[in-house]
């Protein structure tokens, strides 16, 4: 039981911490809308420091534990609820359904994905699974995400031989949501 208050206890105290410089960058700051065409490419600075924030923020849940529709870190998280949970700390908008949040935001090449972009898994063409982009390198896509043997890690999605064969797209759903 007293790890359950520790999990929960840390990741407020965190999160007054990371929502502060946000606070000042929502006030001081009007986010650039990114045109259909060209969003990818013209993030403004305002929206890729937002995704540094939401990726980082995230981070702070490492360790918490799996638990099956789960959408705090009091009790645990889920996959989708993980990133429900995080985007809604940060007042982007996304379901606590997996399969939901596929269908949210704009869908992105692999190869362009950004921080606080989500990737997809699954089999049969069906959603199962959904982490949280942290950054894309030469080396590959690290992503945020609760799995059922780990809780919350952070691992990379490309070479891992469990879940690159499962990747099935990206969405962005920050962008499009980053505005004023």
């Amino acid at each position: 039981m007293s790890e359950t208050i520790e999990h929960s206890s840390a990741p407020k105290k965190l999160s007054i911490f990371l929502l502060l410089p946000l606070f000042a960058l929502f006030s001081s700051t009007a986010f650039i809308t990114p045109t259909p065409s060209a969003g990818r490419a013209t993030n403004s600075a305002e929206v890729m420091q937002l995704r540094e924030y939401i990726s980082g923020y995230a981070q702070n849940f490492l360790g918490i534990p799996y638990h099956y529709a789960g959408r705090a870190p009091r009790t645990g998280f889920d996959c989708s609820g993980f990133t429900s949970y995080i985007l809604k700390e940060f007042a982007v908008n996304a379901s606590a359904s997996s399969r939901t949040q596929a269908t949210q935001g704009d869908k992105i090449e692999l190869e362009n994905v950004l921080p606080g972009d989500l990737v997809f898994f699954g089999y049969g063409g069906r959603v199962h699974h959904v982490a949280m982009v942290v950054e894309c390198t030469a080396e590959g896509i690290m992503c945020v995400h609760s799995t059922c043997s780990r809780g919350v890690i952070v691992e990379n999605i490309s070479t891992s031989k469990y879940w690159r064969p499962k990747i099935l797209f990206a969405r962005d759903v920050i962008s499009g949501q980053a505005v004023n």
